[in-house]
């Protein structure tokens, strides 16, 4: 007996596909680097179910990404052709015994080439939200009927996992402003960075420094000068989109990176975050009063993100030259300013 689900029991509203995208966007793991804690994993699997195909699979948008794999020549695959999108929509383990032998997968691409899927067991990776993000699985080239100790074992794995990625997300968080911290930005944007070689997608990036934070502190009492960070953290979040990624670099610093924005765009996202701070009220001190002075360079070609960065900085100082409260875009010719 093929033990699998069916999809058409799971209704729309057991399936939140937005609140599940949100909830994989929050982990800021999708396309980092490797890690030792999820290849160790992996490993342990392939060993101890004997199987020639492990993986870590996030479902991520519109493709399948392995954090971590053994046995596959490829870091993803579309969205469409998943197995592991079957497996995030069950509450359940999700099996197939004979790929070929299943309407839904006998004409798969993954089925009919390489790996050469015959069978498969994916645990659902659920978050302590209740969102399931993507799945740890095993796959044979062989027609097979995974039995009951199989199962639990990889779901004590899947627990692992789990563990693993709550830890970085709480890792990966400032814990004052709620945006990431310096060295989880850096890494998600340089995945963004080496994304932008396989696709056309342009990047800009925004860095932004609060103007005389030192006097805010002096004047205020640092618990108001957290308040300040707080606010203004929270203030880019009623503006940016929900793929675009905002980090504090250190301080008051904070810097963001646009993804698919020119320059143009760039600006006008900045302009917006610049106007919402100049106008944050504070009832706690009549007195009150913030501005942010910003800093705008877009990805050229070959660029790292060091140099992107250089760019926006220079920029960034560019403002606070001309006077602070303003936004500035940098790029090889020129400087641009926006008040």
């Amino acid at each position: 007996m093929n033990h699998t689900c069916e999809l058409d029991h799971f209704g729309k509203a057991k399936f939140d596909e937005y609140g599940r995208q949100q909830a994989v966007d929050r982990l800021h793991v999708v396309g980092t680097a490797k890690e030792k804690p999820f290849e160790r994993i992996v490993d342990l699997v392939k060993t101890t179910l004997n199987v020639p195909i492990c993986a870590v699979s996030l479902i991520d948008n519109d493709r399948q990404w392995f954090r971590a794999s053994r046995g596959l020549a490829v870091e993803q695959t579309p969205r469409d052709i998943a197995f592991c999108d079957h497996a995030i929509r069950a509450d359940e383990p999700f099996i197939v015994e004979d790929a070929t032998c299943d309407h839904r997968f006998a004409n798969n691409p993954l089925v009919l080439g390489e790996p050469y899927i015959r069978s498969y067991l994916g645990i659902p990776l659920r978050m302590p939200d209740g969102y399931m993000v993507g799945s740890l699985c095993v796959i044979d080239q062989q027609p097979r009927a995974f039995s009951s100790g199989e199962i639990e074992i990889l779901k004590s794995f899947a627990s692992l996992v789990t563990g693993e990625l709550e830890l970085r997300t709480i890792a990966s968080m400032d814990g004052l402003t709620n945006v990431l911290s310096r060295t989880a930005w850096t890494n998600k944007v340089d995945a963004e960075i080496d994304r932008t070689k396989r696709y056309p997608v342009s990047l800009s990036v925004v860095m932004l420094d609060l103007d005389h934070f030192k006097q805010i502190n002096d004047n205020f009492g640092h618990p108001m000068g957290d308040l300040v960070l707080k606010r203004t953290a929270a203030e880019f979040g009623k503006v940016l989109r929900k793929h675009d990624i905002a980090g504090r670099l250190g301080g008051e610093e904070f810097a963001i990176c646009l993804i698919n924005a020119s320059a143009e765009m760039g600006l006008e996202i900045a302009e917006r975050i610049r106007l919402r701070i100049s106008q944050l009220r504070f009832s706690e001190h009549d007195m009150l009063r913030c501005s942010a002075s910003f800093g705008v360079a877009t990805l050229l070609p070959g660029e790292t993100l060091a140099q992107l960065l250089k760019k926006a900085d220079e920029a960034l100082y560019e403002a606070k030259r001309r006077g602070r409260n303003r936004v500035q875009v940098a790029d090889d010719q020129c400087l641009i300013a926006a008040a």
